[in-house]
């Protein structure tokens, strides 16, 4: 019989809400330290730190500041940092050479995270965009993204990476094809112990915006782009947001390509998609709470609109909740201490 209007049933969820040791006994999902990565950006130079303007309290650091944050960080407890380079403009160039330079400010930096703090995972970007003049992550020929010459850079960077001690090397690209060949550059160089961690679906988005900022890394939009010279967005080699089993298409072929992670970015507007590769994956996933994820919670909480500390651990609860295994996040320093 129906039992609406019969207030003495026996199923009250509320039962496991009522305290806070409950409610931490029946908790499904946990956010750790350990699921945290965090992103650093490395600008030439001595004793120097600057802010991104979109992003509050998020740092381009010169190298020696780099190391003093990377012991910070593993002080934390915090596993690994993704690097990221802001080159100067008079080093880049349409083909991106200063990538491969073996003795620039990225191996550099790699070197002395290595050196400083060994325990401490390095992931290194191999995508072109810091080092290309027309701000794209492949090279650009006659108006188009050519895939194969840009895949033959990005081997020779990640080659570059492992030996300046990289553990693991992060495409993120979307050229097709690249993990496999970034996978047998690794291996024919004596780094078969390096990981591949495949920015798998990463989605042609707006929420990128703080980041390109912080690397001056956006599609330039001046003669060349008004002539036609080069595309003035990365719709042609970055996903469809509207798309979601496309992800899942993407990971298999990374998979049989030999990726040992993927990645889904960005992570708010995807949970759906860490989801989907989750249920589908046989190796662990990430997703990159980017750029413009923290500087929205980051500037409503400085307008007094919402409370930074509670809304950045529910976004980050959501997408462990999603699937994501680990969340690469600008909020890692600071959730690490709130964990703790």
């Amino acid at each position: 019989m129906p039992r609406s209007n019969d207030h003495s049933f026996s199923l009250r969820p509320r039962r496991l809400r009522r305290t806070e040791n409950i409610r931490r006994v029946a908790r499904e999902t946990r956010l750790s330290t350990d699921d945290l990565i965090a992103p650093q950006f490395v600008m030439p130079g001595e004793n120097e730190h600057e802010e991104v303007s979109s992003m509050p309290d998020t740092y381009r650091y010169t190298i020696d500041r780099l190391v003093e944050k990377a012991k910070i960080l593993d002080d934390l407890g915090v596993p690994a940092i993704a690097l990221f380079p802001a080159i100067p403009d008079d080093k880049k160039t349409p083909d991106a050479a200063y990538a491969l330079e073996p003795d620039h400010l990225y191996p550099n930096a790699i070197r002395a995270l290595k050196d400083a703090v060994p325990g401490l995972m390095v992931i290194t970007d191999t995508a072109l965009d810091p080092y290309n003049s027309d701000g794209h992550d492949g090279i650009v020929r006659d108006g188009r993204i050519v895939n194969d010459a840009t895949i033959d850079v990005m081997c020779e960077m990640a080659v570059l990476h492992a030996e300046a001690g990289a553990d693991i090397v992060a495409p993120s690209d979307m050229m097709d094809g690249r993990v496999g060949a970034i996978r047998d550059a690794l291996d024919t160089a004596g780094y078969a112990d390096v990981a591949i961690l495949s920015y798998t679906a990463k989605y042609s988005s707006s929420y990128y915006g703080p980041f390109r900022d912080a690397l001056d890394s956006a599609p330039k939009t001046e003669e060349k782009v008004q002539e036609k010279e080069i595309p003035d967005n990365k719709d042609t080699y970055q996903m469809d947001p509207a798309n979601g089993e496309e992800a899942v298409r993407e990971l298999m072929l990374d998979l049989d390509e030999g990726a040992d992670m993927a990645m889904v970015k960005p992570a708010l507007p995807y949970l759906d998609v860490i989801h989907r590769v989750k249920e589908h994956s046989d190796v662990p996933v990430a997703a990159y709470n980017v750029s413009g994820e923290y500087a929205m919670i980051t500037a409503a909480s400085q307008n007094g609109w919402l409370d930074r500390k509670e809304c950045a651990l529910e976004a980050l609860t959501g997408i462990r909740r999603a699937g994501a295994d680990v969340i690469l996040t600008y909020f890692a320093e600071d959730a690490a201490r709130w964990l703790s």
